[in-house]
């Protein structure tokens, strides 16, 4: 007696909806946001926004629930969600960048890059930022070679060899260090290094309260990336004899380099836009100065906040160009962190 395969006569898959949809339903959200803006009278698009936003969210469920049923249509919510706060965390960040480039770019031009504000009144068109990128690239590298060799032997020890109460007091300090407002780095250091020890103002002085800054970013970033080399890779190592440091250095971090190298460029990018510890210890010169152990020197977060200050438009638009060379110079670091971790990255077999 032969068997027979009978087939189920119902689908498992319910109904779907298209795949446009959900952009069917946001075009139509942002009209109805539109129109309930204009006639409400609401001057802000922000408001806009936020209608067409809630309006996106609750007729997709709505849709979706008709359509797919509750479980689909919970899940579409949280896809709905998931887009809607990206937007929100991605528009400001596009607009902040339009409006630099847009008003950066009045002044912007080689002439700026290359003079300082020596002679050149505040109220006054003309000068440059030479004298204020030179203070920042020292001070951002004198802090670094200070924050970055201290910050990566700190987190070779707390996951390699930390063990016992030294390393949980080392974890505690490192996340009150985490929490430090760049203000009060900048008001140790002015009260140890200037008041008791008599030092004058200096670029040292200021890399020195961004050092502060830089090494609990660094420790944790550190921290987090050695926590993700497999312990295989040690364990294979330590098996065919070769010592824990020369495995530390010749396999942990060869692995980790890639997430280092992030972690580091996070840091000096935390750094690079901090005006009080500057404004505490490097104090203003609008004077090239070359030296950063004598004398003040300028910074390029200091020299946006001392031109936006002078309440002027020749001073607004240096202040906006000086940013948008602030953006460049943090947007050089990123890519050059990605191309070191993209070299140094572990070679794996063809």
């Amino acid at each position: 007696m032969s068997a027979t395969i009978v087939k189920p006569t119902s689908s498992l898959q319910g109904a779907r909806l298209p795949r446009w949809t959900p952009l069917v339903v946001a075009l139509g959200s942002a009209a109805a946001g539109i129109g309930i803006g204009v006639g409400a009278s609401l001057d802000s698009r922000i408001q806009w926004g936020l209608i067409a936003a809630i309006l996106f969210i609750v007729v997709s469920y709505v849709v979706a629930v008709a359509v797919e049923g509750a479980r689909q249509a919970k899940d579409r919510l949280a896809t709905s969600l998931v887009w809607v706060t990206f937007l929100l965390a991605v528009v400001p960040l596009a607009s902040l960048i339009y409006e630099t480039v847009e008003r950066g770019t009045k002044v912007f031009n080689g002439y700026f890059l290359t003079h300082s504000m020596g002679v050149v009144a505040d109220d006054e068109p003309g000068g440059g930022i030479y004298h204020a990128i030179i203070g920042t690239l020292e001070q951002v590298l004198l802090a670094s070679l200070i924050a970055v060799p201290i910050g990566l032997l700190t987190a070779i020890y707390l996951v390699e060899y930390g063990r016992g109460k030294l390393s949980k007091v080392v974890t505690f300090f490192v996340d009150v260090m985490t929490g430090i407002p760049s203000i009060v780095a900048g008001l140790f250091v002015l009260s140890f290094w200037i008041l008791i020890l008599g030092f004058d103002f200096s670029g040292w002085a200021g890399a020195m309260a961004l050092a502060i800054l830089m090494m609990p970013v660094i420790v944790r970033s550190t921290e987090e990336m050695l926590k993700l080399v497999p312990n295989e890779l040690r364990e294979a190592s330590l098996a065919l004899g070769i010592p824990k440091w020369r495995t530390i250095l010749k396999v942990v971090l060869p692995t980790a380099i890639g997430g280092i190298t992030t972690g580091v460029m996070l840091a000096v990018a935390r750094i690079a836009g901090e005006t009080a510890p500057v404004l505490l210890l490097v104090w203003v010169n609008p004077m090239i100065n070359t030296n950063p152990f004598e004398g003040s020197q300028a910074s390029l977060p200091l020299y946006v906040y001392q031109q936006y200050a002078a309440g002027n438009q020749a001073g607004y638009d240096r202040a906006w160009a000086a940013a948008l060379a602030l953006i460049g110079f943090i947007m050089i670091l990123n890519l050059a962190a990605r191309g070191v971790a993209r070299w140094k990255a572990p070679k794996t077999g063809r």
